[in-house]
């Protein structure tokens, strides 16, 4: 048996499907961003300079950025709650 084949956990157990009846659809948006820059910097005074400008820790490895910095984690308090 390849690992095509294999049964997944919701296929072993159909006992959700029954909870799960007439449940709102979840859609989980990704969040895209309004628009993307390059920047290349000569060196890493440049880099530092930068990054104390936007206020963010920036290093010769980071391969992107959200500005104003993306709080990861922000909607969790958000809740669905059934007014029944």
């Amino acid at each position: 048996m390849n690992e095509q084949d294999k049964p997944t956990l919701f296929d072993m157990d159909k006992s959700w499907q029954e909870e799960w009846k007439n449940m709102p659809e979840f859609v989980q948006r990704k969040k895209e961003a309004y628009a993307e820059i390059v920047f290349r910097f000569d060196n890493a005074k440049d880099l530092q300079d930068f990054a104390n400008l936007i206020g963010q820790k920036l290093t010769k490895n980071t391969k992107s950025a959200w500005y104003p910095p993306l709080v990861r984690g922000a909607d969790i308090v958000k809740r669905w709650v059934s007014e029944s």
